[in-house]
């Protein structure tokens, strides 16, 4: 069996993250890759700051300290298994699974790595799984031609949900934060208004926007309590609200206007559907990123070299205008 001793990331605690020497070796039903880009994702954010969810079948390993972090990722297959048929050596691949991906090389499975379609840029395939979850989102969310859609949170996926929205036809997309830097940048990638809920309250402008009626679909990305009692209110009557962040802690929610006013719900979370369906829709969520329709390279603002890995989730836990921040190893 090959072996291969790799740097990879342990969060021991709250703020205590570190790398460590593993070894990983590939067994019969196992693929070895080397990285070529790692992305940090909101919710290693809030794990590092110790909001660690309740299991889930997502999680292969228990969701406690210490934990291996990290699974946005991709790169080249560098080993397989005697029992692996679908990938080779020199494969490229994108990580759709939680396999310790801050490192230098990390092992898999094959249903948790994805071919690289396209022959997309490698600094954008590495990031394919958050941006194919936010382009399924965007793509899945229901817009239609002539609809006025709001976005609650200018992350990477909400700029993602809000260009897929503008070029689904939406007679005015708005993007609603709390720092101007990424409302700018919103902007400047097809959003017709942004608003800084600190300074304007979302709810009374859309609704004096929409003469009262409010947005056909809002679009949670901003994944705090505030943010889904806002969208409750904002949303129209029968309107629809789609699901895209994953909140790690326990929130309060006003939900007697989801039952009065017969809101349609939609989650578009892709990866927490099978790994069947999506082998499938992934290839058909990235295609307008390879045809250049969806912007991702401007959302990159921070980039770190992998030992520097305290620092890039420093900048990650303090500077909330940094929108993607990713390590080469």
């Amino acid at each position: 069996m090959e072996k291969f001793i790799t740097k990879a990331a342990r969060l021991n605690g709250p703020y205590d993250i570190e790398l460590i020497e593993r070894e990983l070796e590939c067994g019969e039903d196992d693929i070895i890759v080397k990285n070529h880009l790692i992305g940090i994702c909101g919710s290693d954010k809030s794990f590092y700051r110790g909001f660690m969810p309740p299991k889930t079948a997502e999680f292969r390993q228990d969701p406690k300290f210490p934990f291996l972090l990290g699974h946005e990722s991709g790169g080249t297959v560098v080993a397989v298994g005697s029992k692996i048929t679908n990938y080779k050596v020199g494969d490229k691949v994108m990580a759709f699974g939680w396999n310790n991906n801050y490192a230098q090389y990390f092992k898999s499975k094959e249903f948790q790595l994805q071919p690289v379609p396209y022959d997309l840029d490698m600094d954008i395939a590495s990031l394919g799984e958050p941006v194919a979850c936010a382009m399924y989102s965007g793509m899945n969310s229901g817009v239609q031609l002539g609809d006025t859609v709001v976005v609650m949170g200018a992350g990477f996926a909400g700029q993602i949900i809000a260009q897929c929205a503008k070029l689904k036809g939406a007679y005015r997309v708005i993007v609603v934060d709390v720092l101007d830097g990424k409302l700018d940048l919103a902007k400047s990638l097809g959003a017709d208004i942004v608003i800084n809920s600190t300074k304007v309250d979302p709810v009374e402008y859309i609704k004096e926007l929409t003469d009262g009626v409010g947005a056909d679909v809002v679009v949670e990305a901003a994944g705090t309590e505030e943010s889904f009692n806002m969208a409750s209110e904002i949303i129209k009557h029968n309107g629809k609200f789609v699901f895209y962040s994953w909140v790690t802690k326990p929130v309060t929610l006003n939900i007697s206007r989801w039952h009065d006013d017969g809101l349609e719900f939609i989650n578009t979370c892709l990866v927490h559907h099978t790994w069947q369906q999506r082998y499938v829709w992934c290839p058909e969520t990235l295609r307008p990123v390879a045809q250049g329709l969806v912007k991702i390279k401007p959302l990159i603002t921070n980039e770190f070299k992998l030992d520097d890995i305290k620092a890039g989730f420093d900048l990650a836990d303090k500077d909330d205008a940094a929108i993607k921040i990713v390590f080469r190893p």
